[in-house]
Parts: structure tokens; C-alpha cells; sequence
């Protein structure tokens, strides 16, 4: 790669609306916090946040970004309402809700009750003075434990550290082993720009978390490393395989491969056994492909 092809931004002299457009397009999709707080008044306030994330299970916390104002550099409702009172109400957007929450995103006067004006519907929290929003399939009722500044200005962010104390979750969303499922969450993620996106069948993929070291990229001869027919991917499976292959395993190649009547293999030729391996990994017969390859 040359410096050419890269596009330097430096944060101290980039406009903040630039600077905000690049960082929110960078690390995307971004999960988003629908937080319920009230001040000491009484008065309800709900507004979304999609700087938000899980960071601890034991104990449970989670954290979000209330940033202030990019325009006027005033700070969020939400920010003052978890000084005043310590404790807020996580609630998940579904796609079913994204527009409704879209409306409690407007820049409403302190006061003015979201919940009313985006039509959703407050439901009494059991540990805390929020409220929680009856239509979110998951509500998490937390005490506020930190809040951290990291400026004044416009953009600067205001980090709220809170910790779970009680889960609600809609049965309807669970799956038959009892867990989330992902499909009937149909949860929304915050892209760069006005983008959202939300899970399909085309979309997901599942990406099982290696428990014990795997063969890993080193072991990969150069030829393979270099290869022109295998993709990036088609190497991290590789090289995330369990074990060494066997000779076993590329007698298994040969027979899968004479069963499926693809490519005609023959193991003395090398651009032969790269077209072989990538289609074994194109059906998911990892070892098998990993034998051509290395054997």
C-alpha cells in the first residue's frame, strides 16, 4: 500500500462535522441506547444514542455517550438528568419502533415528555425512577455508577457508566433453547449518515470464537499466502482450523471432490489443488481443503 491511497485525517484541524461523519462511518453498525432518565422534577426524558455498548458481565454495566450539542455545544437532557438523578432505563429499538424513536431524537425543550410526543408508552420501572418503554422487547433498569467529561464543546462527550440491576425481556423474542433470537429482535444498528440497518437471513453469518490456539496464518506456506484463487477469508478459515491435517483428511478431499464432480484434482499440480481447496471451503469441508494445501 502507498500513502497515496489513504486519506489523512488529523482530529485537531478537521471541521467537527467532518470529524463526526468519518468516526460514525468508521465504527459501524452501532448499537442504540433508548435511555429513559427524569429529573428531579419529575419529568420524563427519553432520546436515543447509538455511542452505547455492553463493556462488563460481572457486574453487568453498561455505557453511553450523551455527547453534546455539534450546533451549540449544550449538553444532552439525558446527561443532566443522570446528575441530578443517578439512574436510567436502557430500552433496545426494534425496527418496529425506528420511527417513533426517530421523533424522540428531535431537539424537544427541556420539559416536553418524548413519550408523548413519539406515541410510546411509559411503563413503571420496579428498582428505579424511570420509566421504561413498554413497545422495547428489552429494558434494563441500571444506577448510574460514573460519568466521565471529556470536553465542553460541541461534539465533546459526556461517558455514562451504569450498572444493570434488573432485565426485562418479552418471551416472544426468545428462541426455542431459551436465548435472544436475533431474528425476532430484529434489533436496529445506526450506520454512518441517516443509514440503519437491521438482521436478515442474507446478512448474518455465524463466526464460532476459537477456545484453544489454532493451526494459525504463520503456518501457511508462502505459496499459499500469495494465492490469487483463495480469498482472505478462505485463509483465516484455514488458518483457524483445530489441529494439523491428516492424510486421512486429504483422502476425504479426494473423494468429496469426485462425489460433488467439480474440479478434476490433480495433486501434481498446484493451480489444480487451489481451485480444489477453494471449493471444499466453499462447503464448508475445512480440514479437507486445509490437506490440499499443505500436504
Amino acid at each position: 500500500m502507498n500513502a497515496q491511497d489513504y486519506l489523512e485525517i488529523d482530529p485537531s484541524n478537521t471541521p467537527l462535522p467532518q470529524l463526526h461523519q468519518f468516526l460514525l462511518g468508521s465504527v459501524s453498525p452501532r448499537p442504540i441506547c433508548f435511555a429513559s432518565t427524569i429529573d428531579a422534577q419529575g419529568r420524563l426524558n427519553l432520546a436515543p444514542f447509538s455511542f452505547f455498548n455492553v463493556v462488563s458481565a460481572n457486574p453487568p454495566v453498561v455505557v453511553f455517550s450523551p455527547n453534546n450539542s455539534g450546533r451549540d455545544g449544550t449538553p444532552k437532557q439525558t446527561y443532566l438528568n443522570a446528575k441530578e438523578v443517578p439512574e436510567v432505563v436502557v430500552n433496545v429499538v426494534t425496527f418496529n419502533m425506528v420511527q417513533q424513536m426517530n421523533v424522540a431524537a428531535a431537539p424537544w425543550a427541556h420539559g416536553v415528555s418524548e413519550f408523548e410526543k413519539a406515541g410510546f408508552t411509559p411503563l413503571a420501572s420496579d428498582l428505579v425512577k424511570p420509566m421504561r418503554v413498554a413497545e422495547a422487547p428489552v429494558q434494563l433498569e441500571c444506577k448510574v455508577i460514573d460519568i466521565k467529561d471529556f470536553g465542553e464543546g460541541g461534539g465533546s462527550g459526556k461517558l455514562i457508566m451504569a450498572q444493570v440491576l434488573k432485565m426485562h425481556i418479552k418471551k416472544s423474542v426468545l428462541g426455542e433453547d431459551g436465548k435472544l433470537d436475533p431474528f425476532k429482535l430484529q434489533l436496529v444498528g445506526r450506520m454512518g449518515g441517516a443509514w440503519y440497518c437491521i438482521p436478515d437471513q442474507e446478512s448474518m453469518f455465524e463466526l464460532s470464537q476459537p477456545m484453544q490456539p489454532t493451526l494459525g496464518y504463520d503456518r501457511l506456506p508462502e505459496r499459499v499466502r500469495l494465492s490469487k484463487v483463495l480469498t482472505a477469508n478462505d485463509l483465516g478459515r484455514i488458518a483457524g482450523m483445530i489441529g494439523e491435517p491428516t492424510e486421512e483428511d486429504l483422502t476425504n478431499a479426494v473423494s468429496c471432490l469426485k462425489e460433488r464432480g467439480g474440479n478434476t484434482l490433480d495433486l501434481n499440480d498446484w493451480s489444480s489443488r487451489e481451485l480444489s481447496a477453494a471449493e471444499l471451503i466453499g462447503v464448508d469441508r475445512i480440514r479437507e481443503a486445509a490437506a490440499l494445501l499443505l500436504l
